[in-house]
């Protein structure tokens, strides 16, 4: 047996299971604020290599977008962890709301922050903390705060990169693990009434200069963008990617939803919801 190489013997037939595999760990996004509310927060965004044992089941979990928030003085909710074997990626933290300074206005920490929601008191509040519990490489970054003129616009969501003051949410994190380059993981962006509507890249919403904020785009962990008037956006599901060379068997997925994106030279399996699901190679 060739070293790196884990074998067995099936019905006379030698099965070879790969010893590492490529994976891409997105949790859900965070709900955006309402109420010229923060943009949510991107979920963790977590790629590396993993080491795999043969005919050994590993647990995936795509965590869902957190709900967008209408209310006064609540953050929105947080989305929920995504998780591939020993590798978790954080929830993105929900936007704060348009309330006195305090954690409601600051939204909530996760893999993103969630974006500070706009005070009408002119006073400036900072986005919630990303890369929450720290994770080396970083699995997100803050969210923006409010503006201080005009005082009623809410801080984008943490993504990539940090949301920021003009209510524009964090670009997300591009990656080609299923054989086209993609952006996901965005935070959503800041709703107000007296400015245009925030921006997002990578699956973030968009805060709306009047109503709702817009949805984080399903399987992107992008967050909600925050509400102008009324309810911020839902945040975007996750997802969990694997791949590794096809010159090794294939895998058994079970309670899982899934699609195999072609990539030469690579299995790839693209998880997006999952009922108590494992992966086996």
């Amino acid at each position: 047996m060739k070293i790196g190489i884990m074998a067995s013997q099936i019905s006379g037939h030698l099965v070879v299971s790969p010893t590492s595999v490529d994976y891409l760990v997105i949790a859900g996004g965070g709900g955006g604020g309402g109420k010229r509310g923060g943009g949510g927060g991107a979920g963790g965004y977590r790629t590396s290599s993993l080491a795999v044992s043969s005919g050994t089941p590993y647990t995936v979990t795509i965590g869902a977008g957190g709900a967008g928030n209408g209310t006064d003085s609540v953050p929105a909710s947080s989305g929920s962890d995504s998780v591939f074997s020993s590798i978790t990626s954080s929830g993105g933290g929900g936007g704060g709301t348009n309330t006195g300074p305090g954690a409601a206005c600051q939204g909530a920490t996760g893999g993103s922050g969630g974006g500070a929601g706009g005070q009408g008191s002119g006073s400036f509040a900072s986005g919630a903390a990303g890369n929450t519990p720290s994770t080396s490489p970083a699995q997100g970054t803050g969210g923006g705060g409010n503006t201080t003129s005009p005082t009623d616009v809410g801080g984008g969501g943490g993504g990539g990169t940090v949301g920021n003051s003009s209510h524009t949410g964090g670009t997300g994190g591009t990656s080609s693990i299923n054989g086209s380059s993609t952006e996901r993981a965005g935070g959503g962006g800041g709703g107000g009434t007296s400015a245009p509507a925030g921006t997002a890249t990578g699956g973030g919403g968009a805060g709306s200069s009047s109503g709702n904020g817009s949805n984080g785009t399903v399987n992107t962990g992008g967050g909600g963008g925050g509400g102008s008037v009324n309810t911020g956006g839902t945040g975007g599901s996750g997802i969990v990617i694997i791949a590794y060379p096809d010159t090794y068997s294939a895998a058994t997925l079970t309670n899982l939803t899934y699609t195999e994106p072609t990539r030469s030279g690579y299995r790839v399996y693209q998880i997006t919801a999952s009922a108590s699901g494992t992966i086996t190679f």
